[in-house]
Order: structure tokens, then C-alpha cells, then sequence
């Protein structure tokens, strides 16, 4: 696990080898007085404390998050004119305390657990709908949402097998915001548009079949 991961033998086996992601961004390069991104695993920022369990901030958030917010209020306002006085944020405090993450999945009455799982809603719909296709977008980087645990969901869905093949996947060596490699968001644009073309082109062969059908 020490290979696979960079992180200290001594350390891991102190954590009975059950590391969490903000521990993990915290350890890996605390040698070097730095902390690695959640969003991004590539970018780096000083430490705040290197006593600390975990990472106190995303060094991705700090490098990017302004120039972000800053846009698209710029845009809002003077593009869009989108007068309402409220600014635009990002993780925050105020809307994620807000948010209700219960979600009654199909054919349940009452929320499950605590937290968000659409999964059931997904394969409910990939049950009723043996047509529709699924695309699944991520960078190699990203310790949000890790690439190969959308994987290994998606493998587990309650589904026939054959619907598995209903599923594409692309990756890319980009972190949670695929588009902010110039390269990576060419590469997306060109995948979204072929899947949806394919998707397309699926349908009117479809519709194709249905009227020579009626036609004889």
C-alpha cells in the first residue's frame, strides 16, 4: 500500500491502513511542508498546521477559486444582466447547510441513510429503458470523486449484464475540473459530441426500421 500510495509504511500501519482523503492530501508531501489538492492532486500549497490530522484548505480552491467567482459574476451581470442581488459561490457554508441530501430512491418510501445515492435511480432507468446510453467523464487526478470508484459503482449497478455495455467511460489526466486543461476540454467536447451523435444516429435507425415496418 506504500507503493500504490507514496505514503509512509510506519504511518500506514499506525491508521490500521484505513486512510481517508484529507489525511492522505496532508501526509503525502508534509516532508516538503506541503499539502496536495483534493480537486486536483497535482497542485500543492504550504501547510497550515503540520501537526494537523488532515488538510485545513484545497490548494485548487485557493489557486482557482477567485478568478472563477469573479467571471462568472462578471458575467452575469454585465452579459446576462442578471440583476438579482445575489453573488455567485462556490462550497458554500450558507447553500450546503441548506441542502437536503434525502433522496427516496425508486420503489422506497422513505429516504435511505443520510446522504444522496441516486445509483438505485440510475439503474432503475437503465432497467426500464434498455436503450439509454450512459457516459461517465473523469480525470485520473481527482480525490473528490475518484475516477475508478465511479467505475467500480457503476459495476456493481442491479442491472443485467448485458446493460453494462450501455456504460462509456473516458478519463483523463486532468483533476474534478476536466476543463480547465485546454487539452483535456477539447478531448471532452469531442467525446460528449460523438456520444450524443451516436446517440442520434441509434434513434433515427431506429425510427428508420419503424416506418420501412409500416411501409410493408
Amino acid at each position: 500500500m506504500s507503493r500504490f500510495t507514496g505514503l509512509d509504511t510506519s504511518y500506514l500501519l499506525r491508521a490500521d491502513l484505513r486512510v481517508t482523503g484529507p489525511q492522505f492530501e496532508q501526509q503525502l508531501l508534509l516532508g516538503r511542508g506541503e499539502a496536495t489538492g483534493q480537486l486536483d492532486g497535482r497542485f500543492t500549497g504550504p501547510v497550515m498546521d503540520p501537526l494537523s490530522e488532515a488538510t485545513a484548505y484545497d490548494p485548487v480552491i485557493a489557486a482557482i477559486g477567485s478568478p472563477y467567482v469573479a467571471s462568472i459574476n462578471e458575467y452575469l451581470r454585465r452579459t446576462l444582466h442578471f440583476a438579482a442581488p445575489f453573488p455567485y459561490q462556490i462550497l458554500s457554508d450558507a447553500v450546503g447547510d441548506a441542502w437536503n441530501p434525502l433522496h427516496v430512491p425508486p420503489g422506497e418510501s422513505a429516504p435511505a441513510g443520510n446522504a444522496t445515492n441516486v445509483m438505485p435511480d440510475l439503474a432503475a432507468a437503465l432497467t426500464l429503458d434498455p436503450d439509454l446510453k450512459v457516459m461517465v467523464n473523469a480525470g485520473y487526478f481527482d480525490l473528490t470523486t475518484p475516477y475508478y470508484a465511479a467505475v467500480y459503482q457503476m459495476r456493481q449497478l442491479p442491472i443485467a449484464h448485458k446493460l453494462q455495455q450501455n456504460i462509456e467511460y473516458c478519463f483523463y489526466r486532468t483533476g474534478h475540473m476536466i476543463y480547465l486543461d485546454p487539452h483535456a476540454l477539447a478531448q471532452l467536447h469531442a467525446n460528449i459530441a460523438s456520444f450524443i451523435r451516436s446517440a442520434d444516429d441509434a434513434q433515427c435507425q431506429e425510427t428508420a426500421a419503424s416506418g420501412a415496418g409500416r411501409g410493408r
